[in-house]
């Protein structure tokens, strides 16, 4: 009979396997946790941890596993390489007993129905216990272990910031916090933090983010006091930028061009409920989620199914004042909340990114009014997304006026490039996000 603790390592091996083969880490822990017994939070715990610390550090530990073993895996053993990563993990990060570490993960060889490798889980996981100061040495004196980021992307970072590249390598390992948002036609921000101090959530206002509040400590979101009634969101502070730049009123009709799972829409009703608000995504399978986000927030606008980038299929005809377009792209800025970026983005997929982006600036200013305003968003950290494609819109666009985006958060957080405002990973404990505005030249409303 295997232990809960041997049983935990194994799905966290799981996981870890599933997201090597190309899911992403959310998806792979929803689909554990979903065949899960309710009430086990503490293993969950237990999974959640293991299988993030495990993928955060994979260019750290897949080599360091590769120098411990006398010789490669089958392929068909991808999930005993992704075990020896979660045992790897707990003796050089986790506080757990050493011993106990490798015996429970020497046991998780059983429910992965391979204990005929408990011998050899058993040897390399000794062998690293034997060796731990010496692996510690090597991480520290090799910065391609240290950093644990793909050479194309060190690259591209050295490129970009040959000042703080590092700095911004590191920011991706850190523990990001949990950010909240409060709804202010629900709750004052102050109010919001007693409320959680009074449940035992100790939280802490962000000084130049208005509607931002971070927990001390992270805790499941749905214990937290006014979150299931609709006082509180999880989105980060550097997301929360987005509804106060986009400069709305009353009244008018604005555009979140990809909108889901609906957390930049919502703060928009939250901020001026009387928007003739469009929620638009081409993900039909994700409009569920702006539905269940609006309904939990008691904030309404239009959900609807389309692509952004041929508005001839579902435009009405009628121009936006404000257009939000919260682009797909390369998420090198929020890898620290998702480190499984690290294992799947390939440099190759830049240019198809950048072209994408082009094609929604494009698609999407025909349908901006005269006088209107145009925001672009992304939570990338790399000039071909940002800075070199807003530059390339605005050349295109002679009516595309670049427009001062006065925040506080990014006068003094973010640096700006003449066109845009570049937010790096930790930078006041914030995500990586770009914005640029534009107002569309001519008469019209504003």
């Amino acid at each position: 009979m295997t232990s809960p603790a041997a049983r935990a390592r194994a799905h966290a091996a799981q996981v870890v396997d599933r997201v090597r083969a190309g899911r992403t880490l959310d998806d792979a822990l929803d689909e554990l946790f979903g065949h899960l017994p309710a009430g086990l939070s503490e293993e969950r715990s237990l999974i959640q941890e293991m299988a993030y610390g495990a993928i955060r550090w994979h260019f750290q530990l897949a080599p360091l596993t590769r120098h411990l073993l006398d010789k490669p895996l089958a392929a068909k053993d991808s999930d005993l390489d992704s075990l020896l990563h979660v045992g790897l993990y707990q003796l050089l990060y986790m506080r757990v007993v050493p011993h106990a570490a490798v015996n429970e993960t020497v046991s998780a060889t059983v429910v992965l129905n391979k204990d005929w490798a408990r011998g050899l889980v058993n040897a390399v996981l000794r062998r690293a216990l034997r060796e731990l100061e010496m692996l510690r040495e090597r991480i520290t004196s090799d910065e391609t272990l240290a950093l644990a980021t793909p050479d194309w992307l060190l690259a591209r970072l050295q490129a970009a910031y040959p000042e703080d590249w590092r700095r911004v390598a590191m920011a991706a390992n850190a523990r990001a916090p949990l950010t909240l948002r409060v709804h202010a036609g629900r709750i004052e921000r102050a109010a919001a933090i007693e409320k959680l101090a009074a449940g035992g959530y100790a939280a802490h206002p962000v000084e130049t983010v208005d509607s931002a509040i971070t927990l001390a400590t992270p805790a499941p979101v749905d214990a937290l006091p006014g979150f299931r009634d609709g006082e509180l969101s999880v989105q980060d502070a550097a997301a929360q930028l987005a509804a106060p730049l986009l400069d709305v009123r009353n009244g008018q009709r604005v555009l979140d061009a990809c909108a889901a799972p609906g957390g930049k829409a919502a703060h928009l009703l939250e901020r001026t409920p009387a928007l003739q608000l469009v929620a638009l995504d081409v993900d039909r399978s994700r409009l569920a989620r702006i539905r269940e986000n609006f309904t939990r927030l008691g904030v309404h606008g239009d959900i609807v199914h389309g692509d952004a980038a041929t508005p001839a299929d579902w435009w009405d005809g009628q121009p936006f004042d404000r257009i939000l377009l919260d682009a797909p792209c390369s998420a090198t800025g929020v890898i620290r909340r998702h480190p499984d970026i690290r294992l799947h983005r390939q440099p190759g997929d830049l240019e198809r990114l950048a072209a994408t982006q082009a094609r929604l600036l494009d698609s999407l200013w025909p349908i901006l009014a005269p006088g209107g305003k145009l925001v672009y968003v992304t939570c990338s950290i790399l000039p071909e997304e940002n800075r070199q494609g807003v530059a390339a819109f605005a050349a295109r666009q002679p009516q595309a006026r670049p427009l001062p985006l006065p925040h506080p958060a990014l006068a003094q957080h973010a640096r700006a490039d003449g066109l845009g405002y570049q937010i790096l990973p930790g930078t006041a404990d914030m995500d990586g996000f770009y914005y640029a505005g534009f107002e569309k030249s001519g008469t019209g409303p504003a």
